[in-house]
This record gives C-alpha cells, structure tokens and sequence, in this order.
C-alpha cells in the first residue's frame, strides 16, 4: 500500500489469502494446512508523514497436538496495533527511548515506511506467524511421564560397591548367609 494512497479520511482494506498463499504459509511456518487466512486493516495519517494501521488478523491453521500426536485445527486472532513512520525518523526515534527504564511497558518501536509503502501482506503474515501455538494441545490431553521404575542395584554407587566387595560392577552381590 502505497502512503500517498491514503487518503486524509483514512483507508479501509481486508486482505483474503488465496489457496496457493495459504499453502506457502503452511509450508513456511510447519503446518499441516491453513484453512483460511484474512486481514482486516483501517490506516490513517497520523501527521508527520506517520500512518497508524490497526485491524485484526485471523486463520484457521492445521497443527499437530504436542501430546498425543492428533490432526487438531486452531484458530488464530490476532490485533494490530502499529505506526508506521518515514524511514528517516527510524533512527531518531530508536535514540529516544530509554531501555533501562523499568516503571512502565516500553511500546513497540515504530515500523519504516519503506519506499512510499507499508507491505500490508507482510504485516499479516507476520501476525499470523506469531499467532501460532508452538505447543498446540488438543483439549483435555494432559502429558503423563512414564513411570520410572527404580532399581535399587543400579545407582551412581553401585560399581564401587561392587569394587568394594571384590565383584566385578554389574554382577549381582550375594550375601553370605548368617551361621
């Protein structure tokens, strides 16, 4: 979208990813598929030749469940908050904030507007990518480690007290019986 395309009342516009998109988004972030993929944007001036874009971004995504292996599909939603600023000011702006302050949440840095344009695709997608579960669970798996079964002769000291003994580590040790 180019910025000198906006107009002084603002811009609305949705994005719908098509078949072919939604596979390269699915081969580039390891799902299963993406099912479907939309954007919705509303950008406006913000003076300084800044731009505010705020919309939502939502999918449905194919994922695997981390714990019992099952085909799940998932739901992304995703908002969108950012300024957009003149390449130029980038720099600027990065020297004015402070990061040692502690009191309050540092906001985000603004995005460059890069050649006239901001890449409404990219936000997206970007969105998208980090709206994604990386330890999807289907609902009510519950991981359950497998029991550990303990063998009393075998622990970190169990060679030397074979050694001890005169045996070689790893046979079993006898004990005399009683007279």
């Amino acid at each position: 979208m180019t910025v000198s395309q906006i107009p002084e009342t603002g811009l609305h516009s949705v994005l719908e990813a098509t078949e072919a998109q939604r596979a390269a988004l699915a081969a580039a972030a390891g799902l299963r598929d993406v099912s479907s993929a939309q954007a919705s944007f509303d950008l406006s001036h913000a003076g300084g030749g800044r731009v505010q874009v705020v919309g939502r971004v939502t999918a449905r995504v194919g994922q695997t469940c981390v714990v019992t292996l099952d085909p799940i599909d998932c739901d992304i939603d995703e908002p969108i908050d950012l300024m957009f600023v003149p390449e130029a000011e980038i720099k600027h702006l990065e020297d004015l904030v402070d990061d040692d302050a502690e009191d309050e949440e540092i906001p985000d840095p603004p995005e460059p507007i890069v050649n006239d344009s901001i890449d409404l695709g990219r936000l997206a997608t970007d969105a998208l990518f980090l709206g994604i579960d990386p330890y999807p669970r289907k609902p009510g798996a519950v991981f359950e480690p497998p029991p550990e079964v303990v063998d009393p002769e075998d622990h970190p000291f169990a060679a030397l007290k074979a050694l001890q003994e005169g045996k070689e580590p790893g046979t079993q040790s006898k004990k005399p019986k009683g007279k």
